[in-house]
Formats: structure tokens, C-alpha cells, sequence
């Protein structure tokens, strides 16, 4: 097999793994419980944040971003020791990057029953590109504080992402159109798996942070 094609496979599957571990199913284990027993059923850090308290949802928050930046730097990793040009290496940090978001939703161990991808995504995108998470983290902020709904400011933070990919190459501030279809499929995911969110929105039964 052709070692570029097979460093794709290798970066996609590593990826995958990294993303399919359940942290927040394992942190609520430690805790006693089954997370997807309880509050939304959900495994990632909203739920475990509203059933375990803030210091174990922002545990699972920084866990489930690290994979993500992981799966992205390993693929880097793999990257250089075949000594692959730039375009190369940022597709195989994309490759290895999507393959963690997916794997962190569809997680092969709890039956293809994930989190939502938020974390994940942030930490993909720190590891790929920096400048985007402090954008869409001030979106995302920027919303939380003015709806009080976690979903709503997670929603809006990844429809920004791909605007914010344009105009940071139009500017010069990123380089590599390949960028923008990778951020569209991103928002895309996210938004994807917070339509039951998105339903709860229409009927007003969505619960705002707090509320009990």
C-alpha cells in the first residue's frame, strides 16, 4: 500500500480510538453512576457538568478537547516522520481530527451513542487552527450570556466557524482554502447532533444553565 494512503488510514483510525473514549462515562463510573442514566442521558460535559457538579463537567470539558487536539497532533506527528509537505500534513491533521469528532459521537464502546462534539471540535481546532477558537469561543460567550442556553450558544459558535475561515483567508490570517469544508463539516456535526436541542427550542422546554 502506498505509505501516504496508509498514513491517512493509520491518522483516521488513531483518530477515531482517541475519540471514542467515553470520558464523561468514565468520570461519572468513578462517581457512582451512570451518566446515561441521568439528566439528559447524554455522556458529554453539559450533562455531567448538571449531574456531577461544575469541577467533574469541566474535568470531562478539558478531557474531551484534549483527545481532540491529541488526534490532530499525532497526525501531525505521523506527518513529519514521512517528511510530507505542509499540505499533506494539514490533511492528515484534518483526517485525523474528524476522525476524533466521530468517534467522540458515534463511539464504537457505548454502542455509537456519543456526546455532541463541542468540546472535541475545540480541541481539533486549537490543533489546527488556534485563531478560530478564540472566535468562536467569544460567540460562543457571547450568546451563553445573553440566552443562558448552552445549546444555543454551542449552535451559533459552530454556524460562525465557517464565516470566521473565510474572512481569515481572505485576510491572509490562515492559509489553505482546504480549511473551509473542513469547518462547514464541523458545524455541520454539531449542529447535526443538537437537533433534539434545537426541538426542545420550538416548545420551549429546553432548560437554561441553572435550571433545575
Amino acid at each position: 500500500m502506498d505509505p501516504t494512503v496508509l498514513s491517512y488510514l493509520l491518522a483516521a483510525a488513531l483518530g477515531y480510538v482517541l475519540g471514542s473514549c467515553p470520558n464523561g462515562y468514565l468520570v461519572s463510573l468513578a462517581r457512582g453512576i451512570d451518566i446515561r442514566q441521568h439528566g439528559s442521558g447524554n455522556i458529554g460535559a453539559t450533562n455531567v457538568l448538571r449531574v456531577l457538579g461544575k469541577k467533574w463537567g469541566y474535568l470531562v470539558f478539558a478531557l474531551d478537547a484534549l483527545k481532540g487536539f491529541a488526534a490532530v497532533r499525532i497526525a501531525f506527528a505521523i506527518g513529519g516522520a514521512l517528511i510530507l509537505g505542509n499540505t499533506q500534513r494539514d490533511l492528515l491533521g484534518i483526517a485525523g481530527g474528524l476522525a476524533c469528532i466521530l468517534g467522540h459521537t458515534f463511539p464504537v464502546w457505548l454502542g455509537f451513542r456519543g456526546g455532541k462534539g463541542v468540546a472535541t471540535s475545540a480541541g481539533v481546532l486549537l490543533g489546527l487552527m488556534p485563531i478560530a477558537v478564540f472566535s468562536v469561543l467569544a460567540v460562543w460567550l457571547l450568546l451563553f450570556q445573553v440566552t443562558r442556553y448552552v445549546s444555543v450558544a454551542s449552535i451559533g459558535a459552530a454556524v460562525a466557524l465557517p464565516a470566521f475561515v473565510v474572512a481569515y483567508l481572505h485576510f491572509g490570517m490562515l492559509t489553505g482554502a482546504r480549511l473551509l469544508p473542513f469547518s462547514i463539516l464541523i458545524a455541520g456535526v454539531v449542529v447535526w447532533r443538537h437537533r433534539s436541542n434545537m426541538q426542545r427550542l420550538l416548545h420551549g422546554k429546553e432548560q437554561r444553565f441553572g435550571q433545575k
